[in-house]
């Protein structure tokens, strides 16, 4: 599947939604911003996660008092309605991009159909590091090797220390080549089929989505479990297998 393939699907699946839900014209407008890092994560111990580094940007969409948050390195403040978003570039424009999934989130969040659409803060992430143990010990039993996607430090610094055996790829070239938690970060690009080679099961950030990398990671010949808050209304639309306990912790 081709980029331009993915967000036409994406596109026409959630129109379809929003025509079955009799809402394609809804005029009730939807407010997106950029969050600080403060207001997204809170004041967490660790400080090497992303949206603190600077590398990304959380922004936040309200429709009928549901949020959706997404992650994306091109930041936009937008008010317009249901049906003006469904018109923005998806393939090209990254400002429209990251508006068009934070959106889907809160939409797809306010019909019931998705739920951890806002991002833990402060001691969350290392909650949600060890919930993500628990839950692959309980469902992937047989699983040694994982290929982590995106560097979250709280997660890898759990599998690095777990009883599995874990390479990790970014897109960052401040993180590649790096040591962290005594993990060897890998190149995106390079080194992405290797990995995916490697593992048993591919743990991909959901912030993929925002950049268009998810296509890398659709239709392969293994498990791949999306984590975080980014692709939370794009999951049950393209049938994606996803990971988040942010809820728990808000």
């Amino acid at each position: 599947m081709t980029k331009k393939e993915l967000f036409q699907t994406l596109r026409e699946r959630f129109s379809e939604f929003l025509k079955a839900r009799g809402i394609e014209n809804d005029t009730v407008s939807i407010s997106c911003r950029a969050l600080s890092p403060e207001e997204a994560i809170g004041k967490t111990e660790r400080r090497d996660f992303p949206i603190l580094t600077g590398k990304d940007i959380m922004i936040q969409a309200e429709y009928h008092g549901c949020y959706g948050q997404a992650f994306t390195d091109s930041p936009a403040t937008y008010t317009g309605s249901l049906d003006e978003i469904l018109t923005l570039d998806l393939e090209n424009d990254p400002h429209g991009r990251g508006i068009f999934v934070a959106t889907m989130n809160a939409v797809m969040c306010s019909a019931g159909l998705c739920r951890d659409t806002v991002h833990c803060r402060t001691d969350g992430p290392e909650l949600c590091a060890k919930d993500m143990l628990q839950y692959l010990r309980a469902n992937y039993p047989h699983v040694k090797k994982i290929g982590l996607v995106g560097y979250q430090p709280a997660l890898l610094e759990m599998l690095s220390r777990s009883e599995y055996h874990v390479r990790v790829l970014d897109l960052n070239p401040a993180n590649v080549g790096q040591t962290r938690y005594g993990v060897l970060v890998e190149d995106g690009v390079t080194d992405r089929q290797a990995v995916i080679d490697y593992a048993d099961l591919i743990l991909c950030t959901g912030s993929t989505l925002c950049n268009g990398t998810i296509i890398n990671f659709l239709d392969l010949p293994k498990e791949v479990v999306f984590f975080g808050i980014t692709a939370a209304g794009a999951a049950p639309l393209l049938g994606l297998k996803r990971a988040c306990f942010a809820d728990q912790y808000s």
